[in-house]
């Protein structure tokens, strides 16, 4: 994967639009679409910009060498998901969930809680034997 393809690919998995990803930096759409063509080449100051605005590893953007974020956050792995999700087709079981899911009230989100934390437990035992 070249430069420019990894910077489409964290464009793409972060959701933003050229023209977004572009104004979070201070460079128009045109400037984003001909660096992920490989029209033109990422400047220093371009690649320190987006690992800065990004959060993304220099290492991985310059060569594609390891993982593009390093450990990951809570929030940072919820909002990967997220993004996911809502790339899929809307009537997608992991969609339908989500939605469902932005239904609950508190008493319904305590419930799922219950449910998952019993889950876990029983998974966890089925480990150990």
């Amino acid at each position: 994967m070249t430069e420019g393809e990894r910077v489409k690919w964290l464009r793409k998995y972060l959701g933003l639009t050229l023209e977004k990803f572009g104004e979070n930096l201070g460079v128009t759409k045109t400037a984003i679409s001909n660096i992920e063509k490989g029209i033109r080449n990422l400047t220093d100051q371009m690649l320190k910009s987006i690992c800065r605005e990004y959060g993304v590893r220099e290492e991985w953007l310059r060569s594609g060498e390891g993982d593009p974020f390093g450990a990951q956050t809570r929030n940072q792995e919820i909002q990967a998901f997220i993004n996911d999700v809502l790339a899929e087709e809307d009537e997608s079981r992991r969609k339908r969930f989500i939605y469902a899911l932005s239904r609950l009230d508190i008493s319904g989100w305590e419930a799922l809680e219950k449910v998952a934390l019993a889950f876990l437990n029983d998974c966890e035992h089925e480990k150990e034997d």
